[in-house]
């Protein structure tokens, strides 16, 4: 920005030598109703190259993060959060009011739409990471969602949870089985079911 300023000013000094020194008082009004103008614009030029710059940063996600990122909050429309200690409490209760919903309905849908991929599914037998959402409803609902899961889950409390690294909890007082969510990508979604 400095650049421009400096060749401008240096081509309308160039402009003002060549012109004379015999301009009248009409020319030099003129000369820097014009600066003006130009110094304007380029300010305008300024603002929307950082409205721009600023959009494209913001939409600066490919298609396939943005369809994740729907997945992930149900196709809902949420709040970015930075991390689990910047989300509020009525989040968390709405975000595991879904969790218990989709669970009490064994909808496993539901569930893999407010889920992050890969996610850790603790059953035995297995490694534990299930990696797209495929392999997860391939799982079957009789399988992860247990009856001692269903319960935990039904029983959980979900307000007053203190934020930690690993997020928040939805289970009964004993803690397990469990199902956990914090911030992925900025949303809320489901990281890891616990037996």
């Amino acid at each position: 920005m400095k650049i421009r300023k400096l060749f401008l000013a240096a081509g309308l000094t160039a402009v003002m030598v060549m012109a004379g020194c015999g301009q009248d008082a009409a020319e030099e009004k003129n000369l820097e109703q014009e600066t003006e103008q130009v110094e304007e614009t380029e300010q305008e030029s300024g603002v929307e190259d950082a409205q721009t710059d600023a959009e494209a940063a913001d939409s600066g996600q490919t298609e396939e993060e943005s369809g994740a990122q729907e997945e992930t909050e149900g196709g809902a429309e949420g709040q970015l959060y930075e991390d689990n200690f910047a989300v509020d409490e009525d989040a968390v209760v709405d975000f595991g009011e879904k969790i218990q919903e989709a669970v009490a309905a064994k909808d496993m849908e539901a569930l893999a739409d407010l889920t992050a991929f890969p996610v850790y599914v603790g059953l035995p037998d297995t490694d534990g990471v299930v990696e797209t959402r495929e392999d997860f409803l391939a799982l079957g609902a009789e399988r992860v969602l247990t009856d001692e899961l269903t319960a935990s889950v039904a029983e959980a409390k979900l307000d007053g949870q203190q934020p930690s690294m690993a997020g928040f909890v939805v289970a009964d007082e004993s803690g397990r089985p469990s199902i956990i969510f914090g911030v992925v990508e900025g949303r809320l979604a489901i990281t890891g079911i616990n037996y």
